[in-house]
C-alpha cells in the first residue's frame, strides 16, 4: 500500500487539504462505485492551524502523526525520505497579498523543502501540487525544472479540467481552433485561475499543440463592453457559452422566464465590474476569458473549430459540502502515485500560473498590453483527454 504526505497551509472544513486528503482517508465515489485508494495517509504537515483545524483529529481517527516541519514528515520522523508520494496543498489560510492582489501562498518554498529531502536521501516520489504552482512564473518554472531534473512525476493544477461537462464534449486532438472564449465567475487570483486552466485544457488540443503565448491584456470595466462592440472577444462565442449555463441571473431568478443575456443588452446591467483577459498565443490564435460576476454562477467554455463550427460546455462544479468534482481530480492524482506517469502535462498548470501573473501585471500597468516571451511553455496535449470519473 502506497504511503501518502501532505503538506498544507490548513486543514478544516472546506478547505481543499479537507476536499482532497479526506479522500485518500475515506474513499470517493469513482465510475458509480465507491473506491477506497490502496494508499495510506501517514503524515501531515500544517503550516497553520486556526479556528476550525481538524488535523489532530483526523490524525487520531486515522492513525497518522503530524510533524511540526516538512522533512520530519515526508521522513516521519526518521532520517530517511519514507513515503511513496506527496501532495502539497497550499491554497486557504492567512497569507498577505502583493501590489497584483495575489495571495502569497508558500507552494514553492513548501516544494523546495520536499526537493531538500529529495536530495539529501537520494530518493524522490511522484508529487501533486494544487492548483496554480506559484504566483510568481520564475518560481513555477523552477519547480518545474527540479521535477525534470530529479525525474520525479509532478502534477498540478485545478478540478476544472477534470470535472464532468455538460454536455460531455472534448475538441478532437489536432483540431483547427479559430477563436475561443470562456466565461467564468469569482474573484482575482483564485477563480479567474480555474477558468484560465479550464480554458486551456481545451485549446491546448490543438494542431500543432500549446506553442506558447506571446502577449496578454487585460482591461476591466466599460473598456470589456466596448473591446466586445469592436470585435476584440466574440459576441457569438459569448452566446454559445452563456448557453450551456443554469445559473443566469437577473430576470432568470426574479420571474423565472429564459434570456439572451447578450442580445438582450441585460449584461452590463448585471455585470458591475467586469474583466476581460486577451491572450494571444505564439502561433496566431487569440483566446479571451471574460470574468462576468452577476450574469451567471458557472464556468462556460465556447470555441470555434474549423470544420466543426461552435462547440460549447460547461465546466460542472458541484454544490458544497460534497463537492464531487474534487474526486475527479483525486483519482488523477491517485493515477498518477499508482503508475509513476502523470495524466496531463504540468506545463498546462505552468503557462497557466504565467498567464494569470501576467494579467494581472497588465493589470497594475493601466491595463496595457504585455509582451511575454518568457511564457514560450511548448507542450503536446495527451492523445485522450481525461473525463471526469
Amino acid at each position: 500500500m502506497k504511503r501518502i504526505a501532505i503538506v498544507t497551509t490548513i486543514y478544516r472544513y472546506l478547505s481543499h487539504a479537507q476536499h482532497i486528503g479526506d479522500r485518500f482517508l475515506v474513499g470517493y465515489p469513482r465510475q458509480g462505485r465507491w473506491h477506497r485508494p490502496e494508499m495510506k495517509v501517514v503524515s501531515l504537515y500544517v503550516d497553520q492551524k486556526p479556528k476550525g483545524d481538524q488535523s489532530a483529529d483526523r490524525a487520531r481517527e486515522f492513525g497518522f502523526q503530524v510533524y511540526p516541519t516538512i522533512a520530519e514528515t515526508l521522513r516521519r520522523g526518521g532520517d530517511r525520505l519514507a513515503v511513496d508520494g506527496v501532495l502539497l496543498i497550499g491554497e486557504h489560510g492567512d497569507y498577505p497579498r502583493n501590489e497584483k492582489g495575489q495571495v502569497l501562498y508558500p507552494r514553492h518554498e513548501f516544494f523546495r523543502q520536499c526537493v531538500e529531502v529529495f536530495e539529501k536521501d537520494g530518493r524522490s516520489v511522484p508529487v501533486y501540487n494544487d492548483k496554480h504552482l506559484s504566483y510568481s512564473f520564475e518560481k513555477a518554472r523552477w519547480m518545474v525544472d527540479q521535477s525534470r531534473r530529479l525525474k520525479f512525476p509532478m502534477l498540478a493544477g485545478s478540478s476544472l479540467p477534470v470535472t464532468w461537462r455538460l454536455p460531455d464534449i472534448d475538441l478532437p486532438l489536432g483540431c483547427e481552433i479559430q477563436d475561443a472564449l470562456m466565461v467564468g465567475v469569482g474573484g482575482s487570483d483564485a477563480m479567474d485561475y480555474h477558468a484560465l486552466e479550464a480554458m486551456q485544457s481545451m485549446i491546448e488540443r490543438r494542431k500543432g499543440g500549446e506553442t506558447g503565448v506571446r502577449a496578454v491584456r487585460m482591461m476591466e470595466g466599460d473598456a470589456v463592453w466596448k473591446a466586445g462592440d469592436e470585435g476584440r472577444w466574440s459576441k457569438p462565442l459569448l452566446t454559445a457559452a452563456l448557453s450551456r449555463s443554469d445559473t443566469p441571473q437577473g430576470l432568470t431568478v426574479t420571474d423565472g422566464r429564459t434570456q439572451d443575456l447578450v442580445a438582450g443588452g441585460e449584461l452590463p446591467k448585471l455585470v458591475k465590474n467586469p474583466a476581460a483577459y486577451f491572450i494571444e498565443h505564439n502561433d496566431g490564435l487569440k483566446t479571451t476569458l471574460l470574468m462576468l460576476n452577476g450574469a451567471v454562477q458557472d464556468f462556460n467554455f465556447a470555441a470555434r473549430v474549423k470544420g466543426v463550427g461552435v462547440v460549447s460546455t460547461q465546466f460542472l462544479l458541484t454544490p458544497t459540502p460534497n463537492v464531487t468534482y474534487s474526486a475527479c481530480l483525486v483519482s488523477k492524482i491517485e493515477e498518477m502515485i499508482m503508475t509513476g506517469r502523470t495524466p496531463y502535462p504540468v506545463e498546462r498548470t505552468l503557462i497557466v500560473s504565467g498567464i494569470l501573473e501576467s494579467c494581472l501585471t497588465s493589470k497594475v500597468q493601466g491595463h496595457q498590453r504585455i509582451e511575454t516571451p518568457h511564457l514560450a511553455v511548448r507542450y503536446q496535449a495527451p492523445a485522450r483527454n481525461h473525463p471526469a470519473s
